[in-house]
């Protein structure tokens, strides 16, 4: 578990900027405001899971809010499930409101404004500590419709699934040094499974014989998640991933293909899409056109070069004086008239 964040070492005028840069990486960017900047102390520690991530977090008396400006600019669709280690917290979302006391549990989500408080306890005034999973909104088999009756509303983690939940993350975080790579995958993959039993036990009854997916159907969105995550890496071979979650090379391409496509075309496609967004994108006009490559996973710029132009039958450079010439702003990647086929013979 990397170790994120520590006000130990900033002047207080900075750690109210540190703090929301830093949830903003690791996280999700919110619009943040210290109650007391004087007695401000924040810590982060976070791990990767797999498709998910567990984060141990400290902080002090603050108020945090996810607007829908900052949700258009930077939304990575994610769920969140914290545990309340210590001190009280507020949170607003979809309507409901939840006041969280050591013990609690609550469920939101990334993609709705949300306003959320850390209050000082009446007995101690240095703030809160949590544990906070978050993991892509596709990975859960239940209706959003459903789901969005639990955003914001307390659940207890002091008894039944809860208390299992609560325990699992606990233990998990304890121990997450003594664990690999795979065996934090394969343990993101169980803490997600009891986010789904949890949910499925608050929504009642009625829900309890849903057809859930296959096991396939669920391997797929895993694999397609972690592909997502590691786009920077130039390693991201199909072999890579296959051992990333210990299946054989044969079964991963059979997977894709029952999706139509190869697991090759699937990464090339997911880089060229993010590079033809940041290619429009006014914000990084600053970054060389073979920084952009390097970024998502093309450590050469004569193999970005290539790629791009084969992709999109421009060179990157002149994609991108196109793209901001048609005014694009990088949400909308910028889209040049097809190629024209070759002629018969050629």
């Amino acid at each position: 578990m990397e170790l994120l964040f520590d006000t130990a070492a900033l002047p207080e005028r900075d750690r109210a900027a540190a703090w929301m840069d830093t949830t903003a990486r690791a996280l999700v960017t919110t619009d943040c405001r210290l109650l007391d900047v004087a007695r401000f102390r924040a810590r982060l520690h976070t791990t990767a899971l797999g498709a998910g991530r567990l984060s141990v977090m400290s902080y002090g008396p603050l108020r945090s809010r996810r607007t829908p400006g900052l949700i258009r600019r930077s939304d990575p669709e994610h769920y969140q499930v914290a545990v309340i280690l210590s001190g009280r917290q507020r949170l607003e979302q979809a309507g409901n409101r939840a006041l969280l006391h050591p013990g609690d549990m609550v469920f939101y989500d990334t993609s709705r404004a949300f306003d959320a408080r850390v209050e000082p306890d009446e007995t101690d005034e240095s703030g809160s500590e949590s544990l906070l999973l978050q993991f892509p909104r596709r990975l859960l088999p239940l209706a959003e419709s459903d789901l969005a009756r639990l955003l914001a509303v307390p659940l207890s983690g002091r008894q039944g699934i809860g208390r299992v939940m609560s325990r699992f993350l606990t233990e998990l975080a304890a121990e997450r040094h003594r664990c690999g790579p795979q065996d934090l995958a394969r343990l993101g993959s169980t803490a997600i499974d009891l986010v789904v039993a949890l949910l499925a036990h608050h929504l009642g009854d009625e829900h309890a014989d849903e057809p859930s997916r296959s096991p396939r159907e669920v391997l797929f969105l895993r694999v397609t998640t972690f592909v997502e995550q590691h786009l920077h890496h130039p390693e991201l071979t199909p072999a890579a991933i296959a051992r990333a979650h210990q299946i054989s090379l044969r079964y991963l391409h059979r997977i894709f293909q029952e999706h139509g496509t190869s697991v090759g075309a699937y990464v090339r496609d997911r880089r060229m899409d993010r590079c033809r967004r940041d290619l429009s994108d006014p914000g990084l006009r600053h970054l060389p056109v073979q920084a952009i490559g390097a970024r998502w996973g093309y450590p050469g710029p004569s193999e970005f070069s290539r790629a791009f132009r084969t992709a999109t039958g421009l060179p990157p450079g002149r994609y991108r004086d196109l793209a901001h010439a048609a005014g694009g702003d990088g949400r909308r990647p910028f889209a040049p008239a097809p190629r024209p086929a070759p002629a018969p013979g050629r």
